[in-house]
C-alpha cells in the first residue's frame, strides 16, 4: 500500500548507513521481533489445532470462524516479521516494498473479521441469558450461519473500499476511509461487545449463578482483545489524526498476542486432569462449547472459513 501517510502495523525495517560498510543493528526492535515471530508460530499451532478438534455445528460456528480468522492473522503476521526481522539484521532489502504493502490489507481484513466475530459472540451469549426461551425455541439454528456470512461480507466490503481509495491519487480518500474503519472498531464493535460482555457478567451475578465454562472464555476473550487487540485500532486511528502514539512494533507484538491466547483459554477452561493428548484437547474443547449451546439436537452446517 502506498505510505502516503498511511499508517501501518508493521515496524520499519533497518537500512545501511550511507558511506559506511556495517550498519547499527537495534538490538530493541530484533528482539520485540523475534518474541512476534515465536508467538506467531505458537498461535498458528493453536489455532490450527482448534480447526481440526472442534466439533463444527451451530454451536460452535462463531468459534471456528473466530479461530479462522486469527490463524490467517498469524498466517500473513509471520511472513512480514520474519521478513522485518532478517532486514533488520542483514540491513538490506531483502523483498521489494509492495510486497509488504500488499499484506497490510491481507492482516486488516482478518483482524477485522476477528473483531467483527467476536462482537456477534458476545451478544448472542447475551441474548441466551437474557431471552432463554427464545433462544432455545425460536432462534433460527442456522442464524449463526448467516450472520457468520454477512460479516465476512461485511470485513472483505471494508478492506476493498479501503483499499482501492488507498491506491488512488487522493491521499484525504485515503485517510478518510482508515479513519472510518478505525472509528467503526473503536465506536460501534468495540462497544457493543463491552455491553453485551458487561450485561451478561451482571445478569449472572445478580441470579447468583456459577459461571458456565463458556461464560468464561468469553469474559476472557474479550477482556484479553480489549488489552491486546484494541491498541491496534486506537493507535492507528490517533496515529491517522496525527497524534504521536507508542511504537508499531508493540502494538502488532500485541495484536499477535491476542490472536495466539484464545486457543489457550479453551483448553485451560475445558481442561482435564489427564495426560495431554488428542483425545484430551478435543475433549477439553467439548467441555466449554458443548457445555453452554443449549440448542438440543446438533445439526452440521457447512462453516464459512471452517475449512
Amino acid at each position: 500500500m502506498d505510505p502516503k501517510g498511511v499508517t501501518t502495523v508493521f515496524p520499519s525495517p533497518a537500512s545501511p548507513t550511507e558511506g559506511d560498510d556495517l550498519c547499527d543493528i537495534d538490538v530493541t526492535h530484533g528482539a520485540i521481533d523475534s518474541v512476534t515471530l515465536l508467538i506467531c508460530l505458537c498461535g498458528l499451532a493453536g489455532n490450527g489445532a482448534v480447526l481440526c478438534l472442534l466439533q463444527r455445528n451451530p454451536n460452535t460456528c462463531y468459534i471456528i470462524n473466530l479461530a479462522f480468522a486469527n490463524f490467517t492473522f498469524l498466517h500473513f503476521a509471520v511472513p512480514s516479521t520474519l521478513l522485518y526481522l532478517l532486514e533488520e539484521v542483514s540491513c538490506s532489502t531483502i523483498v521489494p516494498l509492495v510486497f509488504m504493502r500488499a499484506l497490510f490489507p491481507l492482516l486488516l481484513f482478518s483482524y477485522n473479521l476477528g473483531l467483527y466475530l467476536l462482537t456477534a459472540i458476545s451478544i448472542d451469549k447475551c441474548m441466551s441469558t437474557l431471552c432463554p426461551l427464545w433462544y432455545r425455541c425460536h432462534r433460527p439454528q442456522r442464524l449463526s450461519w448467516m450472520v457468520c456470512a454477512l460479516l465476512w461480507a461485511l470485513s472483505i466490503t471494508v478492506i476493498v473500499t479501503m483499499t482501492a481509495l488507498c491506491h488512488s491519487q487522493e491521499h484525504e480518500h485515503c485517510q478518510v476511509s482508515l479513519i472510518t474503519m478505525y472509528a467503526l472498531n473503536l465506536f460501534l464493535f468495540a462497544p457493543a461487545m463491552v455491553i453485551s460482555s458487561t450485561i451478561l457478567l451482571i445478569k449472572i451475578k445478580s441470579q447468583q449463578q456459577r459461571p458456565k465454562r463458556l461464560d468464561i472464555v468469553i469474559f476472557l476473550v474479550v477482556l484479553f482483545f480489549l488489552l491486546f487487540a484494541l491498541p491496534l485500532s486506537l493507535c492507528n486511528f490517533l496515529q491517522q489524526l496525527g497524534y504521536t502514539t507508542v511504537s508499531s512494533q508493540i502494538v502488532f507484538l500485541l495484536a499477535c498476542i491476542h490472536s495466539s491466547i484464545n486457543p489457550i483459554i479453551y483448553f485451560l477452561v475445558g481442561r482435564c486432569r489427564r495426560p495431554c493428548s488428542v483425545g484430551i484437547l478435543r475433549l477439553s474443547l467439548q467441555r466449554v462449547f458443548e457445555e453452554g449451546g443449549g440448542r438440543g439436537p446438533q445439526h452440521s452446517l457447512p462453516l464459512p472459513g471452517a475449512g
